[in-house]
């Protein structure tokens, strides 16, 4: 029993990492196994990692040992098959990579870096993958943070904003965070890290908060961020915000809320709208909701709109951000992933045609092996490289100068 004791326990180490690197390929079925499909792909370093020593001790054991027993030779072709399913983002990131940097170019100009300041230039990631930080994570910045600060009480319910600032002094180019939930849950204390990153680099980052659904129904969360805007144009000094320089950002549901917020009127002018992974259309999502469905789709558009397409169309219509394009908008960066089983990326590309087809600037970043909210995991791979286009699609659209038309 002891001979076969080491075999055995690499054998469940393969198998356990193979088990993890099915889910990058596999979406998931349900909200619970949502965590696997949307972090795998994200751990793919480790995943590869772990698999090419498991397999390089098997062979080690196999050369110098008694030759390779079951357990071995169910261990390698384990190990094998997960190493190949963690090769998949890292092989597709390159062309991908260059794919958003021609369509970065085309859509921003060539020489769109040109407008951003070299200081600023040189803070940002040299690479849309650094291998070291997939394995130690992206360090924390050390920057000012006020939270709590409360914006207003519709119904009774304090609203706050959560402030990432420069430790310089003045006014500061800035970005207004809306984060995701499916209009039911969410916190502006959620995804700090960005917050951190974007204040090191010299952005003022509000994130902002809204009421939830199914108590408070659409269209009180869009009033609610217009709210947060409005507090933001009157606080603007006290907060360090640069109000010729402000940008939105959304993820998901809060996505949905920045495209309205921009591309009908905002109480103040934004430069930018930056969308990771947003609704789009929401009668057609209700209508051709994913297979599979792991959040239920038609239950969170119901619960968001109060009833179906055919209950209130006019809710679906205002909700949907491609019904509010037209010419002149600010500049839209979209992020989309490829492997979304909850907004699906071909709705993100209705709106980039609609978009393009008015003559408004866009850009189309796709990651075809990521899932849903993958820049949770902020070191992940598919957040690098998000992360890489976006410092610098912000940098250009909030540089001292607006952007030519």
């Amino acid at each position: 029993m002891a001979h076969y004791l080491g075999p055995l326990m690499l054998l469940v180490a393969s198998l356990g990492s193979l088990f993890l690197s099915f889910w990058i390929v596999i979406p998931a079925p349900t909200a619970r196994l949502l965590p696997l499909s949307v972090g795998a792909p994200e751990i793919s370093p480790w995943l590869l990692a772990i698999q090419g020593l498991i397999l390089s001790i098997t062979l080690w054991i196999g050369r110098w040992g008694s030759g390779l027993g079951w357990p071995q030779r169910l261990t390698l072709l384990a190990s094998l098959i997960g190493l190949s399913l963690s090769l998949l983002p890292l092989a597709q990131l390159p062309s991908t990579h260059q794919q958003v940097t021609l369509a970065m170019q085309t859509a921003l100009g060539q020489d769109y870096l040109a407008r951003i300041p070299a200081d600023l230039q040189q803070r940002f990631r040299p690479r849309p993958l650094i291998w070291v930080d997939a394995f130690r994570g992206i360090a924390p910045s050390s920057v000012a943070v006020q939270q709590d600060i409360v914006f207003a009480q519709p119904d009774g319910v304090p609203l706050t904003l959560t402030v990432y600032g420069p430790s310089l002094p003045g006014s500061h180019p800035t970005l207004v965070a809306v984060y995701g939930g499916a209009w039911r849950s969410g916190s502006p204390n959620d995804y700090e890290s960005l917050g951190r990153y974007l204040a090191a680099q010299g952005y003022t980052v509000v994130a902002l908060d809204y009421r939830h659904a199914p108590r408070y129904r659409f269209p009180s969360q869009l009033q609610d961020v217009q709210t947060a805007l409005a507090y933001i144009r009157d606080h603007a000094a006290d907060l360090a915000i640069d109000l010729t320089r402000v940008a939105i950002m959304g993820r998901s549901a809060g996505a949905q809320l920045a495209a309205i917020a921009t591309y009908n009127t905002s109480p103040l002018p934004l430069r930018a709208v930056i969308d990771y992974y947003g609704p789009v259309d929401l009668r057609a999502g209700y209508e051709r909701p994913p297979i599979p469905d792991p959040i239920d789709t038609r239950a969170v558009l119901e619960d968001f709109l109060g009833g179906t397409p055919q209950q209130v169309p006019h809710l679906y219509h205002q909700a949907s951000p491609i019904h509010y394009v037209r010419p002149e908008l600010p500049p839209t960066l979209l992020v989309y992933a490829g492997r979304d089983h909850i907004v699906q990326p071909s709705y993100g590309q209705d709106l980039y045609q609609k978009l393009k087809a008015t003559g408004n600037r866009v850009v189309w970043l796709s990651i075809p092996w990521a899932d849903h909210a993958f820049d949770t995991v902020f070191h992940g791979v598919s957040n690098q490289l998000a992360l890489y286009h976006t410092e610098r699609f912000l940098a250009w659209a909030l540089a001292a100068e607006p952007p030519c038309p």
